[in-house]
C-alpha cells in the first residue's frame, strides 16, 4: 500500500514539473507595453449656416375696423383639409396656397376646386419635394436641406414644372419647406425671378397646435399681416381652429386678400 502511495506522489510531481516546462517564458517576463499612438485631432466641423425666417407684410388698409389680411396656406404633403377648403369656398374668402409637386399628385380633386375658383385662390410654389431651400448641408426640424445651389434650383424648378403640368399658371412666389433660408439661397431664388414669401403671423405652428390656440393666433391678425397655416393635415386639431378663426375674422369686417392683389414688404431682401 505504501509503495502505491509513494509511486502516485512521484508521478504527480513529475507531471507538475513537465507542465511547468511547457509554460511560455513570456508569461513570467515583464510585459512589453506597445507605444500609444498620439491622439488624432478630429476634423474641424463645418459651421452651421446662418438661417433666416423672413417676415412679410402687405400694404395696410388704414381703415379702422377694416383690417386687411393675407391668408397663406402651405400644402406640403398629405391630403387636403376639407374643413379649411370648404370654409374658404363657402365664405368666399381669398387665399394664397403654396403647393408642392408631391401634394399636387395626391390631391387632384382639391386642385380642381382651386382651379374652379380663380377669384379666390392664388396658387404658388412650395417646391418639388418639400426640402428646405438652404444651399449648404444642415438639418432643420430634422429635415435635410437641399445642400447645394444646384439642389435649391431643382427644388424650385421642379415645383414650378409640376404646377404647369397640373394646369396651374406659372408661379411668381416661392416659399420653401420650414420657411427658413440662408442668405445665399435667397439670392439664388430671387435671381430665378421669384419673390420669397415670409409671414408675420404663425397661425398653426406647422399644424401642430391645438384648435383653441390656433384660433386665437389667427384671430389676432392685424392690418397688414400675412398669416401662414397649413391645409394638408385633415386629422390635426389645428384645422378646426383655422376654420373657426376665418369665420370670426370675416364677421369682424376683415378684408382678405391674396399676395398678388396688394403691395408687400419682405425683409432679408426677399421681395426687393
Amino acid at each position: 500500500m505504501n509503495r502505491i502511495l509513494l509511486a502516485s506522489a512521484f508521478l504527480l510531481v513529475s507531471i507538475s514539473a513537465a507542465f511547468a516546462d511547457e509554460i511560455p517564458s513570456a508569461l513570467s517576463a515583464p510585459a512589453v507595453v506597445s507605444p500609444v499612438p498620439a491622439a488624432i485631432s478630429p476634423a474641424p466641423k463645418t459651421p452651421a449656416p446662418k438661417l433666416v425666417e423672413p417676415h412679410l407684410h402687405i400694404a395696410r388698409s388704414n381703415i379702422a375696423g377694416h383690417a386687411r389680411v393675407a391668408l397663406t396656406f402651405d400644402a406640403c404633403m398629405g391630403q387636403a383639409d376639407e374643413r379649411i377648403l370648404s370654409t374658404l369656398v363657402r365664405e368666399r374668402i381669398p387665399a394664397t396656397i403654396f403647393v408642392t409637386a408631391r401634394w399636387l399628385k395626391r390631391n387632384p380633386a382639391a386642385v380642381a376646386v382651386f382651379l374652379q375658383n380663380p377669384d379666390l385662390f392664388e396658387l404658388e410654389n412650395h417646391g418639388q419635394n418639400h426640402i428646405p431651400a438652404v444651399d449648404t448641408p444642415t438639418l432643420i426640424y430634422g429635415i435635410a436641406s437641399a445642400g447645394s445651389p444646384q439642389a435649391v434650383r431643382q427644388e424650385v424648378e421642379g415645383g414650378a414644372a409640376a404646377m404647369l403640368a397640373a394646369g396651374i399658371p406659372a408661379p411668381h412666389w416661392f416659399r420653401g419647406s420650414t420657411a427658413k433660408y440662408d442668405l445665399s439661397a435667397i439670392g439664388e431664388i430671387r435671381a430665378m425671378g421669384y419673390r420669397i414669401a415670409g409671414y408675420s403671423v404663425n397661425g398653426d405652428g406647422g399644424s401642430l397646435l391645438g384648435a383653441v390656440i390656433t384660433e386665437k393666433r389667427i384671430a389676432s391678425a392685424k392690418d397688414g399681416d400675412v398669416v401662414i397655416s397649413h391645409i394638408n393635415q385633415p386629422t390635426h386639431a389645428a384645422g378646426a381652429g383655422v376654420a373657426k378663426a376665418l369665420v370670426d375674422l370675416k364677421a369682424k369686417g376683415t378684408e382678405f386678400v391674396r399676395l398678388e392683389d396688394v403691395e408687400d414688404t419682405g425683409d432679408d431682401k426677399t421681395t426687393e
